[in-house]
């Protein structure tokens, strides 16, 4: 019987192969990422919170960021002993089975990419600021329309170029928002006492309906998670990203929902009877001026969109690593020959996204995007109890192990569960959607597909090993004369007709089960050399 364990399933392949990923991504290039997923919150969510609960609004996100801890400490750990492309798709599947695997990375990928709609939509209110002021026309829904082109092409283009896009403009969005909360101690209407003041007069409901509203601004904190395949030493560097980006995420968002409240008198958040959706330039405008606000404005309408592009990142690996599954087809685990990314659940879920924008209002988005992430990080919560619970048969232990268990998930898991409640009826809405798609796909093409044996692994390395000098020249010389890219990686489209040409005949999905076993770490490609070293020399199980 197939060993479907995390450790058999992720430990036997590496144990197969070298390294074969090309691990671009580093401690600062996690944090990056997280990062620049998470901060686009702040500038929208603030001003929807004050409405449900007035100027005590750091409370709020003080409380989100308590309920997100304990799903941040899960996913370090997880990723820690599941470093794959995939994230909580992965996690989930592994613990679970294929039947959740597929509702929940149904789930993941619409909650990631519906964030990501929210930040082309959001910026709109920031771009008219600066269009205002510049006297300048032009359309919002083309402007946003253009911009998911533009980040959907660069993602083809790889994570390095995600990155190199990425880091400038996090670290000038960080210091302005720095500056920003300085120059607010400075306001002649500063009143430190209002924000402490309200947030204690709020009322613990009106608290908790503003903490799950604003948790979508904590949701990108794991979502570097997805790409653990591509990140350097990722059972240290996931951890501590995904801590330091949390902490650092925490920190500000609390200091600009209290200082932003303390510098601005009155029911600012409000105008002609609709919520003011540019936060960010109303602040930097209070504290520094018109000009400044522009520039904040500008700066803004950078940031969501580059969180967008981290979005698109890391919502199609959901698709991906789905398919490497064989839970969807074929398709869209196949990599771009040139760029050596996954080319299609990157268009797809571009597409997705551009249907969002053009029907989905912002609430609802916001709303929408919460609900899923909080039922994930629920159940991202409940995989650690069980993978401890079982360790012993399932062999689970990673390097990073979270603290103070099982206490800090059984809080994640109830107070998840109590936000649930606040964000109402979409949120049920959303997930329903997501169980009732998730479910019709795994049993209309999933369960076909999914479960196979290890045996056609063990026919294929009696076949391939131990072959004449003559036959090991004809099959790399097959090898090579797939290799479009010239790379001297495989992609599976090229694996398979390399194999057709020398003769092996097996199913499609058998093909698929040998090349997942071979492409240890899960980025779409092989090395021809570790190949046949692996599977032509060392065939014994």
């Amino acid at each position: 019987m197939t060993d479907l364990s995390p450790k058999a399933l992720v430990g036997n392949a590496k144990d197969e192969l070298k390294n074969t990923l090309k691990r671009t991504t580093g401690l600062a290039g996690v944090v990056i990422i997280s990062l620049s997923a998470m901060l686009p919150g702040i500038f929208v969510t603030p001003t929807f919170a004050a409405e449900i609960m007035g100027p005590g609004i750091w409370l709020a996100y003080l409380l989100a960021a308590s309920v997100v801890l304990p799903g941040a400490l899960s996913k370090s750990e997880l990723s820690s002993g599941m470093p794959s492309s995939g994230g909580s798709y992965v996690y989930l599947e592994r613990t679970y089975g294929p039947l959740i695997g597929t509702i929940s990375g149904l789930g993941l990928w619409a909650s990631f990419l519906l964030k990501s709609a929210f930040a082309l939509i959001g910026f709109s209110a920031y771009l008219i600021a600066v269009t205002t002021y510049f006297d300048v026309e032009i359309s919002i829904m083309v402007l946003s329309m253009s911009a998911l082109v533009l980040i959907t092409v660069v993602n083809i283009f790889g994570v390095s170029k995600v990155k190199a896009i990425q880091a400038p403009i996090v670290m000038a969005t960080v210091g302005l928002l720095v500056f920003i909360c300085l120059a607010a101690l400075f306001v002649d209407d500063f009143d430190a006492k209002r924000p402490l003041t309200h947030a204690f007069d709020s009322g613990v409901w009106s608290i908790a309906e503003a903490a799950a509203f604003v948790f979508v601004a904590y949701a990108g904190v794991t979502k570097v998670a997805a790409i653990g395949g591509e990140v350097k030493n990722p059972e240290k560097n996931l951890p501590a990203g995904i801590m330091l980006s949390l902490l650092i995420a925490t920190v500000l968002y609390t200091a600009i929902a209290y200082l932003m409240m303390a510098a601005i008198p009155g029911e600012w958040w409000m105008q002609d009877g609709k919520v003011v959706e540019n936060p960010i330039f109303v602040f930097a405008e209070k504290v520094a001026g018109t000009e400044f606000g522009i520039f904040a404005a500008i700066l803004s309408v950078l940031t969501m969109i580059s969180m967008a592009l981290a979005g698109i990142l890391a919502s199609s690996r959901f698709l991906f690593a789905m398919s490497r599954d064989n839970l969807l087809p074929q398709a869209l685990e196949e990599v771009n020959v040139r760029f050596e990314t996954p080319h299609w659940p990157i268009l797809v879920t571009g597409v997705a996204m551009g249907m969002a924008i053009l029907f989905v209002p912002l609430k609802d988005v916001v709303k929408l995007a919460s609900g899923f992430k909080i039922m994930i990080f629920i159940m991202i919560n409940s995989c650690v109890i069980i993978l401890r619970r079982t360790s012993k048969e399932h062999g689970w232990d990673p390097s990073y192990k979270a603290p103070w268990y099982p206490y800090i998930h059984l809080w994640g898991i109830i107070a998840g569960g109590i936000l649930i409640a606040f964000i109402g009826s979409k949120a049920f809405i959303g997930g329903g959607a997501a169980v009732f798609s998730g479910a019709a796909t795994y049993y209309l093409y999933g369960k076909q597909h999914s479960t196979i044996q290890t045996t056609p692994v063990q026919s294929f390395r009696k076949q391939f090993r131990f072959s004449t000098p003559a036959e090991h020249d004809r099959r790399l010389a097959a090898f090579h004369a797939a290799d479009y890219g010239g790379k001297n990686h495989l992609t599976l489209r090229e694996f398979q007709n390399a194999l057709k040409a020398l003769g092996f005949e097996y199913s499609t999905d058998e093909f698929r089960h040998i090349f997942h076993t071979a492409d240890a770490d899960e980025n779409g490609v092989i090395d021809i050399d570790e190949f046949f070293l692996a599977f032509e020399l060392d065939g014994e199980e």
